[in-house]
């Protein structure tokens, strides 16, 4: 089962990426301290919740995959495509970088991020040895962050893409994600005529599949394993953080990776 459930956190693993024995783990909501209305594991620090109940949360998922807190490298998320390679754990009293994926070929680091709706894409070399983790929304997905991410991980780690295993994590559906025709152009311009397979009308309304779309921009930079969760955000709040199903008022669900 892709869910486990420990001390009370429930998290979501994938096949793959447990079958190469590497930590993990995409976080629900279940578990933490924080209240309404980011109940309760909320892991972001930006979304008014108090800064103590973040704090408490991000320990218990490190205890999950029993990594110390202080392995932590994590980023001012600013839907870029910009890649940050870690050597060493960001301080806790240190400023983030703004980058929008993060890679690492040090074991004693631990890649985390923060969701609610974009896309997780978690990324494995197990011959080169790197782990990464990209976020993706649409604005990530059209820049192509994920196939950037690779293309970093081939030209500072000596990565091949076909050995890269690739992880597509919970995020807003295809069926969920109304985007206007301003992102639609955008979609098309990035993609050209393979958009048409990413955008779906219905109803007078576009609806864009980022899953398809990070997928697809995997595949072409060569990466032939591509798992997807097709586990859709907006459609179980109990689980899930959702930005678009509850307003924006809501809080941040954690993914981590560590080689």
């Amino acid at each position: 089962m892709p869910f486990h459930s420990k001390n009370g956190i429930e998290f979501y693993t994938f096949a793959t990426l447990d079958q190469a024995g590497i930590k993990h783990g995409i976080f629900t909501r279940k578990g933490g301290v924080s209240p309404q209305p980011w109940s309760t594991l909320n892991l972001g620090g930006t979304v008014g919740d108090q800064r103590g109940n973040v704090v408490e949360n991000r320990r218990r998922i490190f205890e999950i995959l029993a990594q110390p807190v202080e392995s932590i490298f994590d980023v001012w998320q600013v839907h870029s495509a910009d890649v940050i390679c870690a050597d060493a754990p960001r301080p806790l009293d240190q400023p983030h970088q703004k980058g929008d994926a993060i890679l690492t070929n040090r074991a004693g680091i631990t890649l985390a991020m923060r969701f609610a709706d974009c896309v997780p894409v978690l990324l494995f070399d197990p011959v080169q040895k790197v782990a990464g983790i990209t976020h993706a929304g649409w604005k990530g997905t059209v820049s192509r962050a994920a196939a950037q991410a690779v293309t970093r991980m081939q030209a500072v780690y000596g990565t091949s893409p076909a050995d890269v295993l690739a992880c597509i994590g919970p995020s807003i559906g295809p069926d969920h994600y109304q985007v206007g025709s301003e992102v639609a152009a955008q979609v098309q311009q990035a993609f050209g005529s393979r958009a048409h397979g990413l955008l779906t009308g219905k109803d007078d309304r576009q609806y864009l599949d980022l899953w398809a779309a990070n997928a697809l921009q995997l595949a072409e930079v060569g990466v032939q394993s591509i798992e997807v969760s097709a586990i859709c955000t907006a459609c179980d709040l109990e689980r899930w953080y959702s930005h678009r199903a509850e307003q924006g008022k809501t809080g941040r669900f954690g993914a981590l990776i560590s080689l």
